[in-house]
């Protein structure tokens, strides 16, 4: 995309199911951003099934809010969208108001130290698309191993393909372009 809109938004992603399908969501021009594209999102999507209802859900390195949104869109009962730069905190903040996404909540922090804090258990499935290239996936996975309930799921981007960490096993994973994409079950 040629140039930065005045909001510094260099474009815009939609989401692709669920309640607020087509909606969009602004892309900041930010280093290290690189939305899920849309068709690793419906394959994903595809492999959770389309009714999340009751899922509980981290969105660990949220930056556009793509995947959570995707999640809550499917009726997702609560998801955390965590996201440590404040201005893309504060554009999340806004697309949740616009969307009136009640049950999804933007926290501003690390999202490897929330992950570390969070109550063991506590979600049924964690997005982890950290920023590309960053090595943080590991350390991401081995974090949201507590978090994530028996049986219950972990989605990992990477610029390469992982093998399953202890604790998890990978059930399914396909390559879009330069990245590989996991879904894991939790032991």
């Amino acid at each position: 995309m040629a140039g930065t809109s005045p909001k510094g938004h260099r474009h815009e992603v939609r989401l692709i199911g669920g309640r607020w399908k087509r909606s969009k969501l602004p892309v900041a021009d930010f280093p290290g951003l690189r939305p899920t594209p849309d068709r690793v999102r419906e394959t994903l999507f595809n492999w959770l099934g389309q009714d999340l209802s009751g899922w509980r859900c981290l969105d660990a390195f949220a930056g556009s809010g793509a995947l959570g949104l995707e999640a809550a869109s499917r009726g997702a009962r609560n998801v955390w969208l965590v996201e440590r730069d404040p201005v893309l905190a504060a554009s999340l903040r806004s697309v949740v108001q616009r969307l009136k996404a009640d049950s999804v909540e933007v926290v501003c922090d690390d999202a490897l130290s929330v992950m570390r804090r969070g109550p063991p258990g506590a979600y049924d499935l964690v997005l982890l698309d950290p920023p590309y290239g960053s090595g943080l996936v590991e350390s991401a996975l081995a974090s949201a191993a507590a978090l994530v309930e028996t049986g219950g799921y972990a989605y990992a981007e990477d610029s390469r393909m992982l093998s399953a960490p202890a604790g998890w096993s990978i059930i399914r994973q396909g390559r879009a372009g330069a990245v590989f994409f996991h879904l894991l079950r939790r032991d």
